[in-house]
């Protein structure tokens, strides 16, 4: 039997007699089975109430996260695409980071290289000065014994002689002269091959730090 306020159901449409054992019921017990009926009525209607307020609610709340949930995927989904794109832009990098540093090694190993062959050339250079420097004494001094025996041979030999001695004088200072002329030219070719040298350094040293940059 179902319960409800403190009686039963059966309570409500079960007349006692009277105490005459009459038939009729009195007034008075069923305007209070009534008034109780109403009011199970009532906290019955309320109670449905009540539960269909509560349905509509959950029912609001689950469809809020349905739409939050299908946002959330929605998100996920982009941050996994963005997390690839970065993925694979760090390998870019990566790849790019490793070529710049093998670059730059490269470009390490190419300078000290051309500084080995610009020492090299330095002390050529400087070795073809000192050459030059005393092939230049050498000249002086051999034009200067060479006065000295045409002052000596003048006095000596004959006059008809002195064109001819003369002439080869000029020979040997001829000779000298185009020598000295050849050394000059070595010199001025190896201080343009230096110069050469030294501007590719230096452009090679500029698109170091562009590759930096």
């Amino acid at each position: 039997m179902s319960e409800s306020a403190g009686f039963n159901i059966e309570d409500l449409i079960k007349v006692s007699p009277l105490n005459g054992g009459g038939d009729e019921p009195r007034v008075e017990q069923l305007m209070g089975k009534l008034v109780r009926l109403q009011k199970v009525t009532l906290c019955f209607i309320q109670g449905k109430r009540s539960l269909e307020e509560g349905i509509k609610d959950m029912k609001s709340v689950s469809d809020s996260l349905q739409k939050e949930l299908a946002t959330l995927q929605t998100e996920a989904y982009q941050l996994e695409g963005i997390h690839k794109e970065n993925e694979e832009l760090c390998r870019k990098l990566q790849f790019q980071c490793e070529e710049s540093e093998q670059d730059s090694v490269r470009q390490v190993e190419q300078n000290k290289k051309s500084e080995e062959l610009l020492e090299q050339y330095r002390c050529e250079i400087q070795g073809f000065k000192l050459k030059h420097r005393k092939l230049r004494m050498k000249f002086e001094n051999q034009l200067h014994q060479l006065m000295e025996q045409h002052k000596n041979l003048q006095s000596i030999f004959m006059p008809q002689r002195l064109p001819a001695e003369v002439e080869s004088a000029e020979n040997i200072k001829s000779q000298l002269l185009a020598a000295e002329e050849l050394k000059l030219a070595q010199l001025r070719r190896l201080s343009e091959e230096l110069e050469e040298l030294k501007k590719q350094k230096q452009m090679g040293t500029t698109a170091t730090e562009t590759q930096e940059e």
